[in-house]
C-alpha cells in the first residue's frame, strides 16, 4: 500500500508548491488537507489550497481549521507571499468549497480511520494541538509528524531566534512537540544557501512548460523579493517544499541526531525558539523540572540538520514536470 499523507497549512506560496508535490507524487495517496491561519487568514488559506488542488486534478477533501492561534492574535505574513499569499497574481477562485467537518475534527477522525499515516504540517500547529487537547490518545496514531518549522541552532527568520510557523503560536507548538507524536523537525535553515532554487533552477523549471511549474515560479515571485530582502540570498527559498520532499523520502536527509525538544512560551525576546537538548542534559537534576512537559512526552523529536540539496531540488523537478 501507498503510505497516507494528511498535509496541514497555511496555504501561501511555497505550501502551494509542496502540496502539489504530494498530490502529483504516484507514491503517496493523500487522504486529506487542512488549513490553519497564519501566511493568510484561514479562508484565503482555503481558497488557495482548493486552488492548488484544482490545478493538480485532485478532488482531495479540504477541511477549514483554527481562525487564529490558541491565545496569540493573528500576525500574517503578507509582506512575504503577497496578501492573497500567492503573490497577488489574481488567480481566480476555486470551484470546489470546502467539508463542512473542521480541520481539528477531520483529523481525529483522518487518525482514527487510518493508524499509522504520515502527518505533514506545513504552518503554525493549531490544528494540531486542538485535535490533541480534544483527543490526546490520536499521538499515537501518528506513524510519522514531518513538521515544518522551527530555527535548531540557528537564526529565526521572523525574530532572531524564531521561524514564523513555530513564533506564530508557540503554545500549540509546545502541546505538539511534547504530545509524544514522532516528530521529524525540518527546521529553516534546511531551505538556505544550497537549497535555494537559484536562477539556473528557476529556468529549469520553466522549461518543463507545464502548468504546475508555471505556476510555482510565479506565484513565488514576491517571496523570492522578500527573502533578497530578509537574507541577502538570490533565488526562491522553499521550507514548505524541502519538508515536503523529506516527507516523501527520508533519505535525502543526510545528517539528523534525536532529542528532546522544547519550544518557548513566554519570554518575547525568544517567543517561538525551538530549544534542543542537543548535548542530551535536559534531564539533569538542574534542568529536569524546566524541561518536564518535554521530558514527560517521553519520545524525543529528529532534528534535520543536513540534506543532500541536489537530491532535494530532483525532488521538486519531479514534481513540477
Amino acid at each position: 500500500m501507498k503510505p497516507l499523507f494528511l498535509i496541514d497549512t497555511d496555504t501561501a506560496s511555497d505550501d502551494a508548491v509542496a502540496l502539489i508535490m504530494a498530490l502529483r507524487s504516484a507514491a503517496v495517496e493523500v487522504l486529506g488537507v487542512t488549513t490553519v491561519a497564519g501566511n493568510v487568514d484561514v479562508q484565503q488559506a482555503t481558497r488557495n489550497a482548493l486552488y492548488t488542488a484544482e490545478l493538480c486534478d485532485s478532488n482531495v477533501p479540504v477541511f477549514t481549521g483554527a481562525d487564529k492561534p490558541l491565545k496569540r492574535a493573528r500576525a500574517s505574513a503578507d509582506w512575504f507571499h503577497g496578501r492573497d499569499g500567492l503573490g497577488d497574481r489574481g488567480y481566480p477562485p476555486p470551484f470546489r468549497a470546502p467539508e463542512k467537518q473542521s480541520a481539528p475534527e477531520a483529523i481525529i477522525d483522518t487518525l482514527a480511520a487510518h493508524s499509522g499515516l504520515t502527518l505533514v504540517t506545513l504552518g503554525p500547529l493549531t490544528n494540531v494541538a486542538l485535535a490533541l487537547q480534544k483527543q490526546p490518545g490520536i499521538a499515537a496514531k501518528v506513524g510519522r509528524c514531518v513538521v515544518m518549522g522551527g530555527a535548531p541552532c540557528c537564526e529565526g527568520n521572523v525574530t532572531p531566534a524564531a521561524e514564523y510557523n513555530i513564533w506564530c503560536d508557540p503554545e500549540a507548538a509546545r502541546i505538539v512537540v511534547s504530545s509524544g507524536m514522532p516528530i521529524e523537525l525540518v527546521g529553516w535553515h534546511l531551505c538556505r544557501g544550497a537549497a535555494v532554487v537559484n536562477s539556473s533552477d528557476i529556468q529549469r523549471i520553466l522549461s518543463f512548460r507545464t502548468p504546475a511549474a508555471k505556476f510555482a515560479i510565479e506565484c513565488n515571485s514576491r517571496a523570492q523579493e522578500a527573502f533578497l530582502d530578509q537574507t541577502g540570498e538570490h533565488g526562491i527559498s522553499l521550507p514548505d517544499p524541502v519538508a515536503m520532499a523529506v516527507a516523501l523520502d527520508p533519505s535525502i536527509v543526510t545528517l539528523q541526531s534525536e532529542h528532546f525538544l522544547d519550544v518557548e512560551t513566554e519570554s518575547e525576546l525568544t517567543r517561538g525558539m525551538t530549544v534542543v537538548d542537543r548535548l542530551n542534559v535536559a534531564g539533569d537534576e538542574r534542568n529536569r523540572d524546566v524541561w518536564a512537559a518535554s521530558l514527560g512526552g517521553g519520545r524525543k523529536a529528529k532534528i534535520f540538520w543536513t540534506i543532500d540539496n541536489a537530491r532535494w531540488k530532483q525532488a521538486l523537478f519531479a514534481g513540477l514536470r
